[in-house]
């Protein structure tokens, strides 16, 4: 099989790629595991693309591969946790540098809750899939993705409140940033 078999499989990835790299990026918090996991997805999603292709659920069959492929690589990775660094040029504004403080918390938030929670999450709030359609995508019924949600909000929550974690945050991106701040 090669793309040229399948002219419709290289533009189904040209117009997906980059939100299924975007949710990886969600549940992971790496840039580069979520360019490898988007990439191990589409090849899985190539290989079913002879009997998918012609159906409707070609993207929710995308999306789910995604979903499945990050939660079992989270499942059996190393559990020693990860550091995200920051690097910004000299030209950074204060504006940026809040932004970047805002986005660090967030994705420090989203890593301390669990993985099929921060899946409800990312493909509920940032891909704005329904109740449905992300059950759909997680294998997963509706109640199960409603309590999920429910329980991740809860968590983000008490995370996104707890000072100690901001004040870690904010020294860690002092620390990034060379006290640009």
């Amino acid at each position: 099989m090669s793309a040229r078999e399948y002219p419709d499989f290289a533009e189904f990835v040209q117009t997906m790629q980059h939100r299924m790299r975007r949710s990886a990026f969600l549940m992971t918090g790496d840039w580069a595991m979520a360019a490898d996991l988007t990439q191990e997805a589409l090849v899985k999603v190539y290989i079913a693309w002879p009997r998918i292709r012609l159906g409707d659920g070609v993207g929710a069959y995308a999306q789910r591969t995604l979903v499945t492929t990050v939660l079992d690589h989270q499942r059996f990775r190393n559990r020693r946790p990860e550091t995200p660094r920051a690097e910004l040029d000299g030209s950074a504004t204060s504006d940026a540098t809040n932004l970047l403080a805002d986005r660090e918390l967030l994705l420090s938030a989203l890593r301390r809750i669990a993985p099929r929670q921060r899946a409800c999450v990312v493909l509920r709030y940032f891909e704005g899939l329904s109740v449905a359609e992300t059950a759909a995508a997680m294998g997963c019924s509706e109640g199960n993705v409603k309590s999920q949600t429910s329980i991740a909000l809860r968590a983000l929550r008490k995370v996104l409140d707890d000072e100690e974690l901001r004040d870690a945050v904010s020294a860690e991106m002092d620390s990034a940033l060379g006290g640009i701040r």
